[in-house]
């Protein structure tokens, strides 16, 4: 019986989890620390995400055949490097190819070095510094970016100079990000819309997927605050098949070459953050490490082929002997969050309608938990609706008619999702 041991507590993990029973090897399946969903699919260890020492003494003691790490903090903490000391497989990076995330001005330095397309940019750790150059520019908005982890908080798109000021104080002045605060990059603004682009690699070679596109803001129309995300779905008409062969040759090929260059071990996700502009133009945003959160609740349900098998083969680095196999349906993800969210928002609230699936879709677990039974909030994103359909309407259609049989107390969650796909039938004319 093979053991898997999936790092995480949120949508993302489930998904993986979800995807992850489907294989013919059958495995047992251990979530760290889990929610109320991934416990309907094994079972839930009370240990952390960033609890390193305690993961690996986890996977020694119980014979686990492979870790897939879902969050990014433990990668940047370097668990990768503390599992190949003990010869255990496990997905993800190595502490420098963790960096990808983990620091924004490193990866800005290994893009320029390996001109990769993204935003022209400087860094500052001095106040004064960061302060003149800020009015030195002529041309808003302007986007700051705290150098480190920042749980998704870290960016301010600076519509003017005040903003721009206020965003610097934050971080190097008010250390509003701690640590992750303590350098800022200060870049240009790029037009456009982004997409969501992952990709396998086992070091060797790098096998994109298809392309989603999240819907970041918490209200319709891409209005208020940012949040780790609201719903997507995939595949994206955004990414046409000529920008799909563009961003292969332009972004994952350098970005192979610079894993050999710098000798980064990396047997996991790559996930591209790109800006696609009406011209064609194609940027990156930003790098992660790890498979994104909505965006992978909507592409692992498109992959006919077996998941494990695939993880299998980038720990042994043989990845060049998969090929991917993909539904040709459309998949949309609506995201169910507390009132609040992303700002103070309340937990323990009950949740009513079904744990698993319905006729309209499969329920993801993100911020959930078991009370005595009683499955109740605890998160922000608490759910998320999947469902799959041969077009992106009929999708849309049971996505939201699944929503309506779901409820707790201050439930939030966007109508549009999935909606801005049609208009990029028009996009590029």
């Amino acid at each position: 019986m093979t053991k898997i041991l999936i790092i995480g507590s949120g949508g993302r993990e489930h998904s993986i989890g979800i995807s992850l029973k489907k294989s013919p090897k059958n495995p047992t399946l251990y979530f760290a620390p889990g929610n109320a969903g991934t416990e309907l699919l094994g079972t839930n260890i009370p240990i952390k995400a960033d609890e390193i020492q305690k993961l690996l003494n986890f996977a020694k003691e119980n014979t686990i055949a492979l870790t897939i790490v879902g969050p990014e903090d433990p990668l940047v903490l370097g668990i990768v490097d503390l599992f190949h000391h003990e010869n255990l497989k496990i997905i993800g990076p190595d502490k420098k190819g963790a960096q990808l995330e983990g620091s924004k001005k490193w990866a800005k330095n290994l893009m320029k070095k390996y001109n990769i397309p993204t935003a022209s940019y400087e860094s500052f750790t001095d106040f004064t510094l960061a302060k003149d150059y800020i009015l030195s520019q002529k041309t808003f908005p302007i986007v700051i970016k705290a150098d480190g982890l920042a749980a998704g908080k870290g960016v301010t798109i600076a519509n003017s100079q005040d903003e721009a000021l206020i965003a610097i104080e934050d971080c190097l002045l008010n250390q509003k990000f701690k640590d992750a605060g303590s350098e800022i990059i200060i870049e240009d603004f790029l037009e456009g819309d982004e997409a969501s682009l992952f990709a396998f690699t086992d070091s060797k070679v790098m096998l994109p997927m298809i392309a989603a596109q999240d819907h970041k803001a918490i209200n319709d129309g891409d209005t208020g605050p940012n949040t780790g995300g609201m719903g997507a779905y995939c595949p994206t008409p955004l990414v046409t098949p000529d920008l799909y062969q563009e961003i292969q040759e332009t972004v994952f090929t350098p970005l192979l070459n610079a894993f050999k260059e710098e000798n980064i071990c990396y047997k996991g996700i790559v996930y591209a953050g790109l800006m696609i502009s009406k011209s064609k133009k194609v940027s990156i945003v930003e790098f992660n490490v790890r498979f994104g959160d909505p965006e992978t609740q909507v592409v692992l349900p498109l992959l006919n082929t077996d998941l494990l098998s695939i993880f299998e083969s980038m720990t042994d680095q043989t990845l060049s002997s998969v090929s991917l196999d993909w539904s040709d349906d459309t998949a949309i993800c609506v995201v169910l969050a507390s009132g609040g969210y992303p700002e103070a928002y309340e937990k323990g609230k009950e949740i009513n309608g079904p744990l698993t699936h319905n006729e309209y879709a499969t329920i993801i677990h993100a911020g959930t938990q078991n009370d005595n039974n009683t499955l109740k909030t605890a998160g922000g994103r608490v759910l998320g609706v999947v469902s799959k359909a041969r077009n992106l309407d009929q999708a849309i259609t049971k996505a939201y008619q699944a929503t309506q049989t779901i409820s707790f107390d201050n439930m939030v969650y966007r109508k549009d999702i999935g909606q801005k796909a049609k208009k990029y039938k028009t996009y590029f004319n």
